[in-house]
């Protein structure tokens, strides 16, 4: 890599991208979202989550072989689905999803500006925006 004068003005307009992006609306949200997840209920329905998702990882390798391994599968089941509607988990993940966009969007944008053949994985399959290209579902064929 050459450094010069190019280098270190893509690098001040970066750290004024950070900056902005920190002063965001949506930053903002993201922020006040994570920070109502620390009440207790939301801890409470973590750690539920947690125990029981590793009293299942420990005999998920054995399948339908492991004994209690429908009812674990079916406790945990429901101990996610009990976190997933908690109201703070879901607009936290809403705001999370929201900037997770923006910063997509953001990534294609300059990529495509330095050129139209470099190649953005957004990492969200709904993700629309002209020429994204990532691996197109066969990254992890055998």
């Amino acid at each position: 890599m050459i450094i010069n004068e190019e280098l270190f003005a893509l690098e001040d307009q970066c750290d004024k991208l950070v900056a902005e992006l920190l002063k965001s609306p949506l930053y903002d949200s993201y922020l006040q979202n994570k920070s109502q997840l620390a009440n207790q209920d939301t801890q409470a329905l973590l750690l539920d989550f947690q125990q029981k998702k590793n009293a299942f990882d420990k005999i998920a390798d054995y399948g339908i072989y492991a004994p209690d391994y429908r009812e674990k599968n079916r406790v945990l089941r429901k101990s996610k689905r009990a976190l997933d509607l908690n109201p703070e988990v879901a607009d936290f993940r809403e705001a999370e999803t929201a900037f997770q966009g923006a910063l997509d969007e953001i990534c294609l944008a300059v990529a495509s500006h330095i050129s139209k053949n470099i190649k953005v994985d957004a990492g969200n399959p709904f993700f629309e925006g002209g020429s994204h290209a990532g691996c197109g579902g066969n990254c992890h064929a055998s």
